[in-house]
């Protein structure tokens, strides 16, 4: 009877332990990382770099002159949007 209670006691420690290997290794998983920063910041990258292209096309009736100083703006601030 003992030795029946010791194989007992000792399949279920082995079967606690597999299940925390395996809950350890689902949390691990890749599945659940979110994205992470550098990803991020490529995103917000792409999208300030559209917005730069779309900024630095000429405007319909807009002078050279006007066109030419909104350029120079534009191209200060995708620099500052770019640190």
């Amino acid at each position: 009877m003992k030795s029946m209670v010791k194989k007992i006691a000792i399949l279920s420690m082995a079967g606690v332990m597999q299940v925390r290997l395996g809950a350890s290794l689902i949390e691990a998983s890749p599945l659940h990382i979110e994205p992470s920063s550098v990803q991020q910041q490529d995103d917000r990258n792409q999208i300030e770099n559209e917005r730069h292209e779309r900024e630095m096309k000429r405007r319909p009736n807009e002078s050279e002159r006007e066109w030419h100083e909104r350029q120079k703006a534009e191209k200060q601030r995708h620099k500052e949007n770019l640190r």
